[in-house]
């Protein structure tokens, strides 16, 4: 993958320049700033929460643990990396930046954090900087303008190749957890036993993952963002759902599979409808498609399901307009994922800071975008059984078109998610997740 990325990261490198020089020629400024961030300290404490880094500064340079590090672009001239390395007996020293990158950098190494200032630009008023005010230093405050962040944000969305290949490596990384993690559900493991299984196929700690695995059994499927672990394997092992990503040089991937025990037929069923459904999905991530569509397709799709599975006895159309659909597919069916698992942009519609509203009655969509090539989205459609939301549904008058006693089987069970990947191509799109698991048979 090495060359592959050195490959790659000219014309990479060269992207970031360009949407660096039209950011900053709109607002008048004449230097990109961008600092790694620091660590944030524990309340009362002398610990840190673990360190993130920036995620503009990680888009330049794959350095995932370089706290108190700046990037300085300045049109035309190269951007130079001020690297702190500091001196210091207590904590592991950064090794030596090395790689395809170091080449298209002036790089300038610094051993206390506030040596940073003097490689800075001299007047801060000239310069659009990133980040948070806590990442400051001196008079340089991160105080970018808003038509900076807003631009940058938007052309976030269109990967470059090495992007594109960093995701496929994160993907590739991820589907291994996952095969690890379905193993040791079908051992009988616990949650966190799972997590563990996860942890060590990936080969990633739990700070270095793009997100909080989401490891349930049973009705914890149910739980949207289960965040808890049980130590203790259930009684029974019903179902399991994982939605669990890697990491690549910074790049997320964001993988979600559901499984049922071998006795639980009916379950398994349900799990292959819903598959059969995300899979069409998938395959509409095409170039001036609206995402906003896709997901009203998915409810389109995902009511039938509820239908053909004796679950609701309605037609599509009248639980998606009912909202009888929310119900059970209570979230929005994806989002931008890249730098981030939640990646900016989602809701823009321009460059100029102008965005796409939710449709109405979906105030959980992340993504509202129309699909444009190189673009990379997620695709998650879901059906749960929440306990909390059907005792509302039982309340409607749509109620009376429930089978309850379907219901009631099915709670155990918890609830299905299914999510991929998806590059947007310029003809039929590709799926990274897929292809991950494909290439592990």
């Amino acid at each position: 993958m090495n060359d592959a990325l050195a490959q790659a990261y000219p014309l990479h490198i060269a992207t970031l320049r360009q949407r660096a020089d039209a950011a900053l020629e709109a607002v008048g400024r004449e230097h990109l700033v961008i600092p790694a961030g620091h660590p944030i300290p524990k309340h009362l404490d002398d610990m840190d929460y673990p360190f993130a880094v920036h995620p503009a500064f990680k888009q330049w340079v794959p350095l995932l643990n370089a706290p108190g590090s700046w990037i300085v672009y300045t049109p035309g001239e190269k951007p130079v990396l001020i690297y702190l390395q500091p001196q210091d007996f207590w904590h592991l020293t950064p090794e030596d930046p090395n790689g395809y990158w170091v080449e298209h950098f002036d790089i300038r190494l610094i051993r206390k954090w506030e040596d940073a200032r003097q490689h800075l630009p001299q007047d801060p008023a000239k310069c659009a900087i990133l980040g948070q005010s806590r990442d400051g230093i001196e008079d340089f405050i991160p105080d970018a303008p808003e038509a900076v962040i807003q631009y940058l944000d938007y052309h976030r969305a269109y990967k470059t190749p090495y992007e594109l290949i960093r995701m496929r490596e994160a993907s590739t990384l991820g589907a291994r957890g996952h095969r690890a993690a379905a193993a040791a559900f079908r051992a009988g493991e616990s949650e966190f036993g799972i997590h563990m299984a996860y942890l060590h196929a990936v080969g990633q700690t739990d700070a270095e993952l793009p997100y909080h695995s989401i490891v349930g059994l049973n009705e914890h499927s149910a739980v949207l963002h289960y965040m808890h672990f049980d130590m203790a394997p259930p009684a029974r092992n019903l179902s399991f759902l994982i939605d669990a990503g890697a990491s690549s040089g910074g790049y997320a991937s964001d993988i979600t599979r559901t499984y049922a025990a071998p006795e639980a037929e009916d379950f398994q069923a349900l799990i292959d409808a819903v598959d059969k459904a995300q899979r069409q999905l998938c395959d509409g991530v095409r170039a001036g498609r609206d995402y906003r569509e896709l997901h009203l397709e998915a409810h389109q799709l995902l009511a039938g399901v509820l239908k053909d599975q004796n679950i609701v006895d309605m037609s599509p159309e009248a639980m998606v307009e009912s909202g009888v659909s929310a119900t059970f597919f209570p979230h929005g069916l994806g989002h931008s994922i890249g730098l981030q698992v939640h990646d900016v942009g989602g809701f823009m519609k321009n460059d100029k800071g102008d965005t796409v509203a939710q449709p109405d009655g979906h105030p959980f969509l992340r993504m509202t975008r129309s699909l444009e090539t190189d673009m990379v989205v997620t695709i998650e459609p879901g059906l749960y059984f929440i306990d909390m939301l059907l005792a509302r549904l039982k309340e409607r008058p749509e109620g009376k078109h429930v089978n309850w006693n379907r219901i009631d089987a099915l709670r155990p069970y918890g609830g299905i998610r299914i999510e991929d990947d998806v590059i947007c191509t310029s003809g039929d799109p590709e799926n990274m997740t897929r292809d991950a698991f494909a290439a592990l048979d």
